[in-house]
């Protein structure tokens, strides 16, 4: 649903082999994992089904939401050579495919046109005004995100209704109702997707109420269902980094070096630490960073912000970074590491949009003011410093 995942595309064009007996790569699987066999089965049925879309929506579909489990993006790529045989979309499931892998990759308003002609041609497509919502939250488009969530209400969808409602709220100065209206919504869900989901903002809402011990439940909570889930470890594993646990942090990411966005979390960890591991893993980052640049690719840019501030010392770059990837998408995470990559490098021009953010939207979250309080009291010293002889 929503939470854009933050992860580097591993590839950017599909590989797709000519012959069905080729092994492209081993994915990881858990002993017992269900899902391989179901993988296979789909996939079975696409090879055996060229040309039906019902059976290559499914694979595309199953790849997709390994994609978010795992944070691993390889599976978006094979979700691209599924959909690559159909130069246009022929139904209304693989437009609202097209479009999810599309804002995956940050291709906001390509996407944006994908699901808006899903609703054309079935306006009750509740998924597709779920994604837009989704999307105008990313983008900073409250006004429209909220026109996404009537829609939903229209359609008798309270669970959708309510996730994107509360984090409407929550992101323009609302926090307590935002966790009233996700606390009501979670009441209503029926499935552990929906539950997982959930949990997880209303522990990023509590954490920036500063309702710790709360958050730390609701977190605990969503790991309990047993789901996979690549936003929910990075989401604990920061709160666990802003509490200063960082050896949980190595117990519960240990297993999750194929993500990019969890690799970074952990090798944070090592380094506070000081862990043998933590030189390779900050290597392995520095080489994923290098080879997406090779690729063109720039989805990467707050993730690697951050990476060049915490591990790398170098702030200059972290900022610039960070206010690139700003112009892109503008969720607290994004503010945050604008926020303290400015600080770093005593840079309060660069912070300028991140505040103007913190003041149009009434956004309550004490850490990030802190910082932008910092950030402002720069100012003067900077200006004195440029205007000296």
């Amino acid at each position: 649903m929503y939470g854009i995942l933050l992860a580097l595309p591993a590839r950017s064009v599909p590989r797709t082999p000519a012959d069905d007996a080729v092994v492209i790569e081993k994915l990881p699987f858990r002993a017992g994992d269900s899902r391989a066999r179901e993988l296979d089965i789909l996939r079975a049925s696409a090879r055996n089904a060229p040309g039906d879309a019902v059976a290559a929506a499914a694979l595309a579909q199953a790849y997709f939401d390994m994609a978010q489990a795992r944070s691993d993006p390889r599976y978006i790529g094979y979700a691209d050579a599924v959909l690559s045989q159909y130069k246009q979309p022929v139904s209304v499931d693989l437009l609202v495919l097209r479009g999810m892998l599309r804002q995956y990759r940050h291709d906001f308003d390509d996407a944006l046109g994908d699901f808006a002609a899903a609703l054309a041609q079935d306006p009750e497509r509740a998924s597709a005004h779920a994604w837009r919502g989704a999307i105008f939250l990313v983008v900073a488009q409250y006004d429209n995100a909220r026109k996404e969530c009537a829609a939903l209400l229209r359609l008798q969808r309270p669970v959708l209704y309510g996730g994107c409602t509360g984090l409407t709220q929550a992101y323009t100065g609302q926090l307590t109702l935002a966790y009233k209206t996700l606390q009501q919504a979670l009441t209503l869900a029926r499935y552990d997707d929906q539950r997982l989901w959930l949990l997880t903002r209303m522990g990023e809402v509590s954490t920036w109420l500063g309702q710790s011990a709360r958050a730390e439940r609701h977190y605990r909570d969503a790991l309990a269902l047993g789901r996979d889930d690549g936003y929910l470890l990075a989401a604990w594993a920061d709160f666990l980094l802003d509490q200063k646990r960082p050896a949980e942090v190595v117990q519960w990411l240990a297993a999750w070096e194929t993500s990019d966005s969890l690799l970074l979390r952990l090798a944070e960890a090592e380094t506070t630490q000081q862990l043998p591991g933590a030189k390779a893993h900050v290597q392995a980052l520095d080489d994923r960073f290098a080879a997406a640049k090779l690729r063109g690719d720039t989805t990467h840019r707050a993730e690697e912000a951050r990476f060049q501030l915490r591990l790398r010392k170098n702030s200059a770059l972290a900022v610039q970074l960070a206010a690139a990837n700003y112009q892109i998408q503008k969720e607290p995470r994004d503010l945050r590491v604008l926020l303290e990559a400015a600080l770093a490098a005593r840079d309060p021009d660069a912070a300028k949009p991140a505040r103007e953010w913190l003041q149009s939207t009434g956004f309550e979250d004490a850490h990030m003011r802190t910082l932008a309080a910092h950030i402002l009291q720069l100012q003067p010293l900077v200006k004195k410093q440029v205007s000296a002889p």
